[in-house]
């Protein structure tokens, strides 16, 4: 089993807080688990971490019974239509919700569907998942009007050697945050900064964290999803 660095990870997102001055209890880290072995995920959850992440369905499905039934899983990769019905009935929260047909997906099924963030494409790169930033609030009703409670926004910056690169792109999220919480007060929630960049989300209000390699090391091959 490799080092864990939970501990590490969890300071450097209180002094990061604490530079911005917010309250790092409102901040949520989401432990990506993608390719960590399994002992390593429980002994995350051993150092007391209950939210997890994974961005495949399959994956997802087949990992959540490793751990006890408080921890909370988040899937925050992209999702197709023919997937929900893997992912639907053990998240807790959707990261990625991203076109109206996978609304319409999600509202189907027994009970309540889970929570979903709209991911919103804030940089424009045509290869990148999630809506543009003006089409936010058609898909935000188009959910909402099924049933889908929304909470807040998510998004994933262009790769950059820099951190600091991040940071205009998690600030627009955030100003669009709020520009729509004026007629959607529940939108409240930012899920933005992996492993190369969570420090700067939090300075720029990040709620969520979705990091993988800096906490378990190096089992993960893609580190645009944590």
């Amino acid at each position: 089993m490799g080092p864990l660095r939970l501990d590490e990870v969890r300071e450097r997102i209180a002094s990061a807080a604490a530079r911005a001055g917010r309250d790092e209890a409102r901040i949520t880290l989401v432990a990506v688990t993608k390719g960590v072995p399994a002992d390593l995920v429980r002994a995350a959850y051993a150092a007391g971490q209950r939210d997890f992440g994974e961005n495949r369905a399959d994956s997802l499905a087949a990992r959540w019974g490793e751990l006890p039934a408080d921890a909370r899983w988040h899937f925050i990769g992209r999702l197709q239509g023919n997937k929900v019905r893997l992912v639907r009935p053990v998240a807790a929260l959707l990261h990625s919700l991203d076109r109206t047909d996978l609304a319409g997906y999600w509202a189907k099924g027994p009970g309540l569907p889970p929570p979903a963030l709209v991911q919103v494409n804030v940089s424009g790169e045509g290869q990148k998942a999630g809506v543009a930033p003006a089409e936010v609030e058609a898909l935000l009703a188009a959910a909402v009007h099924l049933g889908i409670e929304v909470p807040g926004l998510m998004t994933i910056p262009p790769a950059a050697a820099d951190p600091e690169e991040a940071r205009p792109h998690f600030r627009a999220l955030a100003d669009l945050r709020r520009s729509l919480a004026t007629r959607w007060p529940g939108l409240s929630g930012l899920s933005m900064g992996m492993s190369d960049d969570f420090e700067v989300a939090v300075e720029e209000g990040a709620t969520l964290l979705r990091v993988g390699r800096a906490i378990f090391g190096p089992f993960q091959d893609d580190g645009r999803r944590g």
